[in-house]
């Protein structure tokens, strides 16, 4: 069940029907739970086993932590949340691409080890939920947050279903508080969340679907070598796929959140917009981001220890947050030049200062980032290393003799891609500083115009059978 699809229409309004009826918060808690699970077991039932034990595990974890004050024992418990949660991950997520390896290093050595193919099923949102359902353990762990005092508030938490499969990673401190006592949508809320579920499904099916996909399939999942013309439009138009994509999925989940009277937090802040590798990991996933960053990052130190340290801190980071995204390793050196783009601005920070806060060079430097942010999503969309640096050589101009234009058949749809992708750096930014929410402070008359605007758009848009691209992470 997605958010573009009749069948999560008709869910989603049952949902609101019982949350609004005359009962007791308690039998609404038990309703969005239900439709939560009921909307997760949608694509693959037996999969909600896994919901349900890193639900308990964590629950349980939780309430030992708090109530041991000796650290050996706060210790234990914590390494059992661990243990089960990126047990279940490796094993789900990477267990193929494990096995794969291994076999590889001993093939490479000269032993010939032909185990059983594993036929693993990746359980969908896996990624989302352990990371959520973990800072839950971590923050009790570090006193920042106090378990939860309801089950019932608790497993909400962890299964919400407008961002379970794919974010944004919400925090316990965001989400607890607001379980608490009875919510319903004012008119406000509505107003917003109305608005973010028809800008959401607007980027996902007229612009990511529709107008963008076919050009970044056709060089991607070809095989002949592409001219440079056709690497261009093919990597911009993954660009502005991958965030229309992502970003009318969270915009849809904040949506769908406000209209049942929660408020769930931003995930993508213009980062098309983005001044330095920095900024963009700042308005990028910035739940993801940022969980990286409190949970890992500066676990390992972060820049409390010196220069050299300060770096290997920040590649490992990267290098987990790409393998975070795909069992490949191309999706670890994604991370890995990200890790190397940080490196590298860090130490001519160091030596330039604040050279880029000046406004006459925030723009050159913003469209430097947009490129190499770019061409580094090469390697998060290509199959393969062959394909990724085919299509890097001929965005370089190294082509071979046998490249080829690689494009839809419809000459307009370059067109179409270049005049989107430039249209969405330039609406990035125009609103670097604003909030999403903030973007909505207009007239009601120009609201609706815009609104009545996307939903002609989307009814014109022929259907396609795509899932949203972070279903798979």
């Amino acid at each position: 069940m997605v958010f573009n699809s009749l069948s999560f229409a008709l869910f989603f309004a049952v949902v609101l029907a019982i949350h609004h009826l005359p009962i007791s918060w308690r039998l609404r808690k038990l309703n969005l739970l239900g439709a939560s699970y009921l909307f997760y077991m949608a694509w693959n039932p037996p999969f909600v086993l896994l919901l349900w034990m890193s639900t308990a595990v964590d629950w349980l974890a939780a309430r030992k932590i708090a109530s041991h004050s000796r650290k050996s024992r706060r210790r234990l418990w914590l390494g059992v949340s661990l243990a089960v949660n990126l047990g279940l991950l490796a094993v789900f997520k990477y267990g193929e691409f494990l096995v794969s390896n291994v076999v590889a290093l001993m093939g490479g050595v000269g032993i010939d080890y032909a185990p059983a193919a594993p036929d693993i099923i990746l359980p969908l949102g896996i990624s989302f939920y352990t990371f959520q359902t973990l800072s839950y353990s971590l923050d009790v762990y570090r006193g920042q947050e106090r378990p939860a005092g309801s089950f019932l508030d608790y497993a909400l938490y962890v299964t919400f279903f407008p961002q379970l499969v794919a974010g944004p990673i919400v925090r316990s401190g965001v989400f607890l508080p607001q379980v608490e006592s009875s919510r319903r949508a004012d008119s406000q809320q509505w107003t917003i969340g109305l608005t973010l579920l028809s800008l959401g499904l607007f980027q996902k099916i007229v612009l990511a679907d529709d107008l963008l996909a076919p050009s970044a399939e056709a060089l991607f999942d070809g095989s002949a070598p592409p001219d440079v013309y056709s690497a261009w439009v093919g990597t911009l138009a993954f660009s502005g796929q991958i965030f229309c994509d992502f970003a009318g999925y969270s915009s849809c989940a904040l949506g769908a959140a406000s209209c049942l009277g929660f408020r769930i937090p931003v995930n993508f802040r213009s980062p098309y917009a983005a001044v330095g590798f920095s900024d963009f990991w700042r308005r990028w996933h910035v739940s993801l981001s940022s969980w990286l960053r409190d949970y890992l990052y500066i676990s390992m130190g972060g820049n409390r220890a010196g220069l050299a340290r300060t770096y290997m801190n920040l590649m490992m980071t990267m290098l987990v947050g790409g393998l975070w995204h795909g069992a490949s390793w191309t999706f670890v050196a994604w991370g890995g030049l990200h890790g190397l783009y940080l490196t590298a601005e860090r130490w001519l920070r160091g030596r330039v200062g604040g050279l880029s806060e000046r406004w006459m060079v925030q723009l050159p430097v913003g469209l430097f980032t947009f490129a190499v942010v770019s061409v580094t999503w090469v390697f998060f969309r290509a199959p393969d290393f062959t394909r990724a640096f085919q299509v890097v050589a001929a965005l370089f101009g190294d082509t071979a003799e046998e490249a080829t234009r690689q494009l839809p058949a419809n000459a307009l749809d370059p067109l179409a891609v270049l005049t989107i992708v430039a249209g969405l750096v330039t609406v990035h930014w125009l609103q670097r500083e604003d909030s999403v929410l903030e973007r909505f402070a207009v007239p009601w008359w120009m609201e609706s115009v815009g609104i009545a605007a996307i939903w002609l758009a989307i009814a014109m848009t022929p259907g396609t059978d795509r899932a949203f691209i972070y279903f798979q992470f």
